[in-house]
């Protein structure tokens, strides 16, 4: 019942869109294909929620409220409120209010609706009941239809459906669709009461809205986008790439990585500081060339690793872990074919050699202390 009512509510969702014409500002509303269902009825699928002997007990509270209130919607509302205080707990009833607020169990009274349309209900009846497939408003009916119900197969039964307590599955099922609050439900809520009380038949409840409202259910809590288009077109040379347009990745002066295929910008331009735009249209094209990802021999990757290295050892020290982050971050796609060209075998020499010399200082530290503890023993 749950999935078919959040795929009813997926299907229905109806975008309204308002704006003024002398305002820019775009106001945005969800509405449902549904009709707006009864906040009573909305409050009475809280309760159940919560355990079915509230939701009978909330039934039983509110079976014909016409003439409780003044026929205003906060008078209703109130009404609802005061009546459900009588069952829930402080914080339960604030979640009660939450719930009404975005209109949360208007899908599950529409099921409950669209399953009575697919009966269909009988002809000029407000409310009926289907006693194993016979259908009728007529009360006088309903012994007969409960006698004969055995020679017809029972129906069947919904997760969410609210069945009286106590009632005896072996019994005949009378399921009553009628609206709680209107004058027709006290009748028929009775006749239903007094044969499950008797043990005779199993009392099934479901919504039924027999002039359902005109308007429509606007829901909250969910997002709409809005695409746009501009249409005013607009003329623009783009040979000239100038100012905050220029990609700082590619052309920042401050590029921690200023070697591009061989070449040191960072050196040159501080050796020829008059060639500045020549040598950041030179960075340029290298760069772009470079991000053509030409794919690399394998011979060239076997010590990329130490070239790696190699080229992070060279950086000033200042720069880098500046280095290491950028090699990090655009390794292949960007430096890989740049750093073949680096020859790590000093550095991997070097590293080797401080190794060595690490090792022999260990070993003659240990040595010594071992030979102060024989002499003290």
């Amino acid at each position: 019942m749950w999935q078919h009512c959040a795929l009813l509510l997926s299907l229905s969702l109806l975008p309204v869109v308002s704006g003024g014409a002398d305002s820019k500002g775009v106001t945005t509303s969800l509405t449902t294909k549904w009709a707006s269902t009864p906040l009573l009825l909305e409050a009475s699928e809280f309760l159940a929620e919560e355990s079915q002997e509230m939701f009978w007990d909330f039934v039983e509270a509110n079976q014909n409220i016409k003439g409780e209130h003044d026929d205003t919607d906060q008078a209703y509302y109130d009404l609802i409120v005061k009546r459900a205080s009588a069952l829930l707990s402080t914080v339960q009833l604030n979640m009660l209010k939450f719930a009404l607020s975005l209109r949360a169990y208007s899908a599950t009274v529409q099921s409950f609706q669209q399953i009575a349309s697919n009966e269909p209900p009988p002809s000029g009846c407000s409310a009926f009941f289907n006693v194993h497939g016979e259908k009728s408003c007529d009360t006088e009916k309903l012994t007969a239809l409960m006698e004969t119900a055995a020679e017809r197969p029972k129906p069947y039964l919904f997760k969410s459906d609210h069945r009286f307590p106590g009632s005896n599955p072996d019994i005949p099922v009378v399921i009553l669709y009628a609206e709680i609050g209107s004058s027709e439900f006290t009748m028929f809520h009775q006749l239903m009461l007094s044969k499950a009380n008797k043990g005779l038949a199993t009392y099934v409840l479901r919504h039924y809205l027999a002039s359902p409202s005109s308007h429509r259910v606007y829901l909250s809590g969910y997002g709409v986008e809005l695409a746009i288009k501009n249409q005013e077109y607009k003329a623009k040379d783009d040979t000239q790439v100038q100012g905050a347009e220029v990609n700082a990745t590619l052309m920042g002066e401050n590029d921690p990585v200023d070697e591009v295929q061989g070449f040191l910008f960072g050196k040159l331009k501080t050796l020829y500081p008059e060639l500045k735009e020549q040598l950041k249209e030179l960075r340029k094209h290298l760069v772009e060339s470079t991000n053509e990802m030409a794919p690399l021999k394998v011979w060239q990757m076997q010590d990329l690793s130490f070239q790696t290295a190699a080229r992070i050892l060279a950086a000033p020290s200042s720069d880098a872990l500046n280095v290491m982050r950028d090699l990090s971050q655009n390794f292949l796609p960007r430096l890989g074919p740049s750093l073949k060209q680096w020859s790590a075998l000093r550095y991997v020499k070097r590293w080797k050699r401080t190794r060595s010399s690490l090792r022999e200082l260990w070993d003659c530290s240990l040595e010594t202390l071992l030979s102060s503890s024989t002499d003290y023993t």
